[in-house]
């Protein structure tokens, strides 16, 4: 894994880099599946006190299952998804892997709210399986 990772949105307007993760996952809960139009996110946990943005990121907020926030922001210009925030876990950012320069450093350890995927998502058998979600 990189020490630093880079990436950005599909048109530039955006540009990111980023200490290396900490944690490589991929969600499936219901509001992942409609942010990402798929199965589910694939993401890079990083520190958030790593993470720089070149460019206007613009943020959709809502509530997740805990009641608290979540924080999804993409590029207003052509509608990248590039990073996640969640309140419950303040200090971390949540880099999408297919915003990623290079998105083959992208190795999932987990699977997240797995109750939630859909039957034709077809998962690692490689991967750990949480029924919800994971404590920040």
């Amino acid at each position: 894994m990189a020490e630093k990772l880079s990436g950005g949105c599909a048109c530039g307007s955006v540009r990111y880099e980023a200490g290396s993760a900490v944690l490589m996952m991929n969600c499936h809960c219901r509001d992942c599946q409609r942010a990402t139009g798929s199965a589910y996110a694939a993401f890079m946990v990083v520190p958030k006190d790593t993470f720089q943005v070149t460019g206007v990121l613009t943020y959709y907020e809502c509530a997740g299952g805990s009641g608290k926030s979540i924080r999804r922001g993409f590029c207003a210009t052509c509608g990248s998804p590039v990073a996640i925030e969640v309140e419950v876990a303040p200090n971390i950012v949540g880099l999408l892997a297919g915003s990623l320069d290079t998105p083959t450093e992208f190795s999932p350890t987990m699977d997240i709210f797995t109750a939630c995927a859909q039957p034709w998502d077809h998962m690692s058998p490689d991967t750990r399986k949480v029924p919800g979600g994971i404590s920040g």
